[in-house]
């Protein structure tokens, strides 16, 4: 029997090794990676802040942005290291560690997303009830909720995917450590371990997608029947924000994840990769203040000091 403690540590290829692109790209991700952290930071600041924030969907909203600001520093930071110094080496304990935490933000995320869009069909379709039925104990059960079904699906992803055994390969064709790129240098049977992750993926990303699509179909239809055009409106752009993101999440996330690690192209991961890990968390914050009047508010009276 190999045993799989003889990987001790994993190299990462990167996104490139082509030494004209690594500074460049450094640049490139260090300024993402700013406007990640200043979006994300200043959007949870702004609703700890401004009283009028107080409200069940910026709620939501403080903590989308939390976890945007997790999952993307569970990854980022190792990428630029890797782009301006060359450190590709990562140990076997580390890499755990990097997935653990990113599939355990991102699985956050998706069960978020399904919480925010029941909190929209509640403002939208039961506005005279909404204040009774988005409560404070409401919303934190959903959020315990979310981070509880994220972080104990991270542990059995974690399980699957290190209960295998790694004693040859140790070259990671990938800038992070994820599941399938991982998998795919194991040197015993792991048919069983791709259908537990395949399924187990399948089944929060579809459990999440079916509370949001039912949402947004009553949400949709109440807005058709809606008679008053400033109703109307102040529907569409409750919504919209919280559809984009949606709406780029789940694009690439079934994309990744719903198939098994033999059919996946690499280096088209890695571009498909680079968008979820980098740039969906530096553009919720934008997607959300840019088309958001309260928050552009908050802004001016903290920031400009205005009353």
């Amino acid at each position: 029997m190999e045993n799989r403690t003889e990987v001790t540590q994993f190299i990462l290829t990167g996104l490139t090794d082509v030494p004209g692109l690594q500074l460049p790209l450094f640049i490139i991700f260090l300024l993402i990676y700013t406007v990640t952290l200043v979006g994300n930071l200043g959007m949870m600041l702004l609703i700890l802040l401004d009283s009028r924030l107080h409200t069940p969907m910026y709620f939501f909203l403080g903590n989308l942005s939390l976890v945007d600001l997790g999952y993307s520093s569970a990854i980022t930071p190792k990428v630029m290291a890797g782009l301006l110094v060359g450190d590709k080496v990562i140990s076997y304990n580390n890499c755990a560690v990097q997935m653990f935490f990113f599939a355990g933000f991102a699985t956050v995320e998706n069960y978020l997303l399904a919480s925010m869009a029941y909190d929209r069909y509640a403002a939208v379709c039961k506005p005279l009830h909404y204040a009774t039925t988005m409560t404070k104990s409401v919303c934190v059960c959903l959020i315990i909720s979310c981070y509880v079904f994220g972080f104990l699906n991270a542990f059995v992803f974690i399980g699957d995917t290190f209960s295998l055994s790694y004693c040859k390969y140790n070259v990671i064709h990938h800038f992070f450590c994820d599941m399938p790129a991982i998998m795919s240098l194991s040197c015993s049977e792991r048919h069983v371990n791709e259908l537990v992750s395949v399924c187990l993926a399948s089944f929060n990303i579809l459990c999440a997608l079916i509370i949001i699509i039912v949402s947004y179909t009553v949400i949709f239809t109440t807005i058709l029947k809606m008679h008053s055009g400033t109703g109307y409106q102040k529907a569409v752009s409750t919504c919209a924000s919280h559809f984009t993101a949606v709406t780029i999440f789940y694009g690439t996330l079934i994309f990744m994840y719903l198939q098994p690690s033999s059919s996946h192209a690499m280096d088209t991961d890695k571009i498909v990769s680079v968008f979820y890990t980098m740039f969906i968390p530096m553009l919720n914050p934008l997607v959300y203040s840019l088309r958001n009047k309260e928050v552009k508010g908050a802004f001016r009276k903290i920031v400009l000091l205005e009353k």
